[in-house]
């Protein structure tokens, strides 16, 4: 399981098991999908895709942490974090990657000083090269 430092107060909704919505879903602090989420998520906060979860988005967020899977396209301006079983199948753009043992990322990574879904998906730099700016943080865990 993922440590997160957002407490049940600070959840601004929950998505759960067995629950399935399309759309857009935007949010100040924090919010757990752990049904199905079909659509566009935006917000400065933190979404938090719980074990069980399936969401097929665009996502724009501050941090995202992934232990159940997440297909689309994901710009995180602080980090992204999967989790052991966590699958994240996406074009990413995130100046932090956290993929602990056990986790899945398949999908182009741009890691630059701030996240941006253009850069991950784009050709602003050669297959390979490291984005201009601030250096990326990139942490694999073991178990």
């Amino acid at each position: 399981m993922f440590k997160t430092n957002a407490s049940q107060g600070e959840f601004n909704g929950f998505l759960d098991r067995g629950s399935k919505t399309e759309g857009e879903l935007s949010f100040a602090a924090s919010f757990r999908i752990d049904g199905e989420f079909q659509g566009k998520v935006r917000s400065p906060g933190r979404l938090i895709v719980g074990e069980g979860a399936s969401v097929d988005a665009e996502v724009h967020v501050g941090h995202l942490l992934v232990s159940g899977e997440l297909r689309g396209t994901v710009d995180a301006v602080e980090q992204i974090q999967i989790a052991p079983g966590g699958r994240l199948l996406a074009d990413i753009a995130t100046p932090s990657l956290v993929v602990e043992d056990g986790a899945i990322f398949e999908g182009r990574c741009a890691m630059t000083g701030r996240g941006s879904a253009a850069a991950a998906a784009g050709a602003s730099t050669a297959p390979g090269a490291p984005a201009q700016g601030n250096l990326p943080k990139l942490v694999a865990r073991e178990s």
